[in-house]
């Protein structure tokens, strides 16, 4: 019988440098600051183009230029809906990497901290964990509020959450019950909109607190 010859030997350094180049697609995907808030707005639920370009205060076409950048590096996802087209996060992966960038960012970059503490109401309170909140609306004690903008309240929230956006707050603020505390929540760590709404409660006499995290820590907590 002939002999069989041996199957070649794969190239580790093809290997290598074909594998660190895929990875390296993510990373030229991620590598611009408007490219992460539109990654950070999606997490929020899905968005049509003119949506994320209002939210961003970026144009429709550089948004959309943005997005195929995302697309083509697997990110993100998108259907058209009539002359729309809508886009969502590819997958809860995406949803994850983005919490993790930020993690990294909160431990690494003393920069992050810095930015918080000049930017946050200076009277905001200590922040209510995830688990004691839990609790709390197992006993119904606390009244949960979203001040995220409606069109993210839609797409997702917490259990039995108030939406009132935080543009709106002045105008609504007596509709709010005064016989419990109030924990105000927005999109996640490193939003204002929380601690600007507690500021405004807590100055009407409300007893407001705002949420450890937010929504995107929330929901990956709950699909984990």
């Amino acid at each position: 019988m002939p002999s069989q010859k041996e199957p070649p030997r794969p190239d580790p350094a093809r290997y290598k440098e074909e594998l660190y180049g895929q990875f390296a697609r993510i990373g030229s995907a991620l590598a611009s600051d408007r490219r992460l808030e539109l990654i950070d707005l999606l997490a929020q639920g899905p968005r049509h183009v003119d949506a994320l370009a209002a939210a961003s205060g970026l144009s429709y076409a550089n948004v959309s230029q943005h997005l195929q950048t995302l697309r083509k590096a697997r990110l993100v996802e998108s259907k058209r809906e009539g002359n729309r087209v809508l886009y969502q996060l590819a997958d809860d992966s995406v949803r994850d990497l983005w919490i993790a960038i930020r993690a990294v960012g909160r431990s690494r970059l003393a920069e992050l901290s810095q930015l918080l503490r000049e930017f946050s109401p200076t009277d905001a309170i200590e922040d209510l964990s995830r688990e004691d909140l839990r609790e709390a609306l197992s006993s119904d004690r606390v009244l949960v509020l979203d001040v995220r903008p409606e069109l993210e309240y839609s797409s997702g929230h917490l259990p039995g959450a108030r939406s009132i956006p935080v543009e709106l707050l002045s105008e609504r603020i007596e509709d709010l019950p005064r016989d419990r505390p109030i924990v105000v929540y927005c999109r996640g760590h490193y939003c204002l909109f929380a601690n600007e709404a507690v500021t405004m409660l807590r100055r009407h006499g409300f007893d407001a607190l705002p949420l450890e995290g937010g929504w995107l820590e929330w929901s990956a907590e709950e699909s984990a």
